[in-house]
């Protein structure tokens, strides 16, 4: 291992004992692997799923059996590497992509890292996340950012890349019309993503007249209040689900045109009735998300050019000591995203 400075050897961080329970530990720091980087964490988002893992703990098959760091929206600073990787790399600031696909598996092989069934991803179980001072991750994993992007912008790219794929799947193209339900923080990183890709409308639907405001503040040309207002029949050429509730999926399908595609981001219930005559009569495409493959590049390219405001969704910063706080903090009016800051 390479290292310009000197790397304690342990570090404080936050841990996910039981469902509700955290508690400060002083754990030893990693040792970076031959292909892996050591970095020292600059901010961290609280993200939808570290809520759930503490409140609830588990999420459908992951289940929280043992001690667990949460976070997986970081990065940071590279201060070692391991023997493989150059050491020109120690001093660079880096945004994290929190996972580590095997690589040979027939999914990785495709190009579909995300699926790789052998993932191990940061912040579920039993792989632990950033929710503390130093995490490794294999070089490639450690994308470089420029000097113009805050730690907390280089940790929210994690959720940008969400809606770039997002994007993605719903084929959003220049002049594209896209219809958006949910106006939380993955509602309004699509919303930005889409008019990014060229979108020539995008409609935020939510029942909450503040989200509402909010999305038009972030470009949207049009809100419908989800509890009075359905969209247009067949306007749509994408829909994007970002509240998982069921009565707003069935709502974005009536909304597609012919050949439109709706893409599945929110989690909310493990199972919904669809209106299988609309889709099969409008041959629609449904599909979903699971993370992200190849997106870092583009998410960084947007914020840094300024096409994606992500430092006006940080509505709260915590220290390592008030990450419990911090995940509490998401039912909070107003609150957008959570920021902890080890």
């Amino acid at each position: 291992m390479s290292t310009a400075t000197a790397v304690p050897d342990t570090m404080r961080a936050a841990v996910l004992l039981a469902a509700g329970e955290v508690e400060m530990q002083q754990l030893p720091v990693p040792t970076p692997a031959p292909d892996e980087v050591l970095i020292r964490v600059g901010s961290v988002g609280v993200c939808g799923s570290d809520v759930h893992y503490y409140k609830h703990g588990r999420i459908g098959p992951f289940v929280v059996d043992s001690p667990l760091i949460l976070g997986h929206e970081c990065g940071g600073t590279i201060v070692a590497v391991g023997a493989d990787v150059d050491a020109a790399r120690i001093g660079q600031r880096v945004a994290i992509e929190p996972q580590r696909p095997c690589r040979v598996c027939a999914q990785c092989s495709a190009g579909r890292y995300n699926l790789c069934p052998d993932m191990k991803f940061y912040a579920t179980p039993p792989i632990d996340g950033s929710f503390c001072k130093y995490v490794t991750i294999q070089a490639p994993f450690a994308h470089p950012v420029p000097d113009n992007l805050s730690d907390d912008e280089v940790a929210l790219l994690e959720p940008l890349s969400v809606g770039i794929a997002a994007n993605r799947k719903g084929n959003v193209i220049p002049g594209s019309k896209v219809l958006i339900a949910g106006g939380g923080p993955i509602g309004v990183i699509a919303l930005q993503t889409a008019l990014a890709f060229g979108a020539a409308e995008v409609v935020v639907s939510d029942p909450v007249a503040e989200r509402r405001d909010l999305a038009l503040t972030f470009g949207a040309t049009g809100v419908l209040d989800a509890i009075t207002e359905p969209p247009a029949e067949g306007y749509f050429d994408a829909f994007l689900d970002c509240c998982g509730i069921p009565s707003a999926v069935v709502s974005g399908l009536g909304a597609l045109r012919g050949a439109g595609a709706a893409v599945l981001v929110g989690t909310g219930s493990d199972e919904m009735k669809l209106p299988i005559p609309t889709i099969q009569n409008g041959e629609l495409i449904v599909t979903g998300i699971f993370r992200y493959t190849d997106t870092w590049p583009a998410a960084i390219h947007l914020v840094a050019s300024g096409k994606v405001d992500l430092k006006r969704l940080v509505t709260g910063h915590f220290t390592l000591e008030e990450s419990a706080a911090a995940l509490e903090s998401t039912t909070t009016p107003g609150a957008l995203k959570s920021v902890v800051r080890p």
